[in-house]
């Protein structure tokens, strides 16, 4: 024990003088970089000078220990001291420089594959965009040491002469008490009662300690696995908009790869709203604002953080609302749509319904009127039901359950179905293919092929062609119809499956429909997980494949 003890004096005692001594080589070595920094900035003013007075011719006069670079606007390098101007790469996206390119001056340090040693580098902005860089070799710590030995080693012998002497006395007081001790319970002392209070303080803190320290950690693993698995962007600042704290999600938003504790927070985001939301939290107030980045929309929350009634930070939350943005903008358009839609037949009945009302109609015309009132509230009909199928899709409130179903014969069904209407069009329809069963909602599926098979047909020249297939392609079942119709241009293909869009609305409007055809066919087959795949040349036709994964 007493050995121990002693090994652990002197050593206590070497490793801190050790410690003194590289502390205040440390020092040292920031000193004189800190030195040698401002040894280059007014080398660099002067240089500055020199070239803004003669130019390039400057450089010939000029004697210099350090290395001197001048960088041009596109970061070629124009002259060099220590090198050939030619035979260097472009510097501009050398820290030094960037930052020069950006607010005036910079600096850096780091390791020169020109000239294999470790400089100080500083560029500063001339009034004509161009760079003037200087740099000079960095003061290698080891060149302090080496300078310094023999006064470490004085410390060094003196401090172990002093350790070995008080270790030795200290030792033999302090190793027969703390020998005698039952370590394995502190809390009882016979042969030491005046130092029996203390044990039994530190092993009741000792307990108290590691119940706290285990609940920390638990409250700390806790907090980080649910940060880090959490969506949103979770940030904590302090009042002076240091980051204290950032998750993943975070990063992810910002479209950031990393950031550092302590750097400020607009670095992660420069724009203005960003920047009025932290600044309004850091001023105390609650801040809630829209974001736009990269095509997304994201909503900023920041909340400030009071300690004795001061602002000390905030707590900043920022969340991807595009889909709901989305979503709302859908809504308030399919709102209107419906509106338009439904207010058109509405219009049509109330004149015609007013007009024979009011006696205007002759006998023979009634007829007319009565039909004209029949195809408008049919054509209202229609639109209602495919409102409540797509607000069936789009809720998933389907209740019926998925059955095998034969989408070959159901194609066969519905062309059929279709034969009257494509006789009335002159077109043909023809299905082809073999029986495939799938499994899902029957009426869902009759509506995808039947909406894609009359659109064909109503969308088609006269002595077009409807071809539907059936069957298995790539080992997955397919529903493909192709048509000899108008087409659709190419820049209207991912608009087609919105709801009450009309490729030709004034051909749309001659062939009736509500115009949620495709979007009950869209939903329809994502009800199914299936994609719909479009080819289309104006002119030629389109072709629709259902792929059912």
């Amino acid at each position: 024990m007493t050995k121990r003890i002693l090994r652990s004096i002197i050593f206590a005692s070497i490793v801190t003088g050790l410690t003194c001594i590289v502390f205040i080589m440390g020092i040292l070595y920031d000193y004189f970089n800190k030195s040698l920094l401002n040894e280059l900035k007014i080398e660099a003013a002067l240089v500055e000078q020199g070239v803004e007075l003669y130019g390039e011719k400057y450089f010939d006069s000029l004697e210099t220990e350090g290395r001197i670079t001048w960088i041009d606007s596109d970061g070629k390098v124009l002259y060099d001291t220590d090198a050939d101007a030619a035979s260097l790469e472009n510097h501009k996206e050398r820290e030094e420089v960037e930052e020069a390119f950006e607010y005036g001056s910079g600096s850096s340090q780091r390791y020169s594959r020109t000239f294999a040693e470790r400089n100080v580098y500083y560029a500063e902005l001339m009034n004509d965009g161009t760079v003037i860089r200087v740099s000079s070799s960095q003061y290698s710590i080891w060149s302090l040491i080496m300078a310094m030995v023999q006064p470490v080693l004085f410390v060094s012998v003196l401090i172990i002469i002093l350790s070995v002497f008080l270790a030795a006395k200290l030792s033999t007081k302090i190793v027969k008490p703390i020998n005698d001790i039952d370590l394995d319970h502190p809390d009882i002392d016979e042969d030491y009662p005046e130092i029996s209070p203390l044990l039994k303080k530190i092993s009741k803190q000792n307990l108290l300690i590691d119940r706290q320290m285990k609940a920390l950690r638990k409250n700390e693993e806790a907090f980080m696995t649910i940060t880090s698995n959490m969506s949103e962007g979770l940030i904590i600042i302090d009042k002076g908009t240091g980051i204290l704290s950032f998750n993943n999600g975070a990063l992810k938003l910002l479209g950031k790869n990393n950031a550092e504790i302590g750097e400020s927070v607009f670095t992660l985001d420069r724009s203005e709203r960003f920047r009025e939301g932290i600044s309004s939290a850091l001023a105390g107030n609650h801040s809630e604002l829209m974001m736009e980045h990269d095509g997304r929309i994201y909503q900023l929350l920041a909340n400030p953080v009071f300690e004795n009634d001061d602002v000390n930070g905030a707590v900043i939350l920022i969340m991807d609302v595009t889909e709901r943005e989305q979503r709302e903008a859908l809504r308030k358009e399919f709102t209107s749509n419906v509106s338009h839609e439904l207010r058109t037949p509405l219009t049509s009945i109330f004149g015609v319904s007013e007009i024979m009302m009011n006696g205007i109609v002759k006998p023979e015309d009634m007829a007319g009127f009565a039909a004209n009132i029949h195809d408008e509230s049919g054509r209202l009909i229609n639109l209602v039901n495919d409102i409540i199928k797509l607000s069936q899709l789009d809720e998933n409130s389907i209740t019926a359950q998925k059955e095998p179903v034969d989408i070959f014969a159901m194609a066969k069904s519905i062309a059929d179905r279709l034969k009257t209407i494509a006789s009335k069009n002159d077109v043909t329809i023809n299905v082809s293919g073999e029986k495939t069963v799938i499994n899902g909602i029957n009426y869902i599926l009759d509506e995808i092929i039947y909406n894609l098979c009359e659109n064909a047909v109503k969308y088609n020249k006269t002595g077009g062609e409807v071809n539907v297939f059936v069957g298995i392609e790539d080992n997955k079942p397919i529903i493909r119809v192709s048509d000899t119709g108008i087409g659709i241009p190419k820049d209207q293909c991912s608009r087609i499956f919105e709801r009450f869009y009309r490729v030709d609305k004034s051909h749309s409007r001659k062939i009736g429909g509500t115009g949620l055809g495709l979007s009950i066919v869209k939903h329809g087959a994502a009800f199914h997980n299936a994609h719909i795949e479009v080819n289309s040349k104006p002119g030629e036709g389109t072709v629709f494949t259902v792929v059912f994964d």
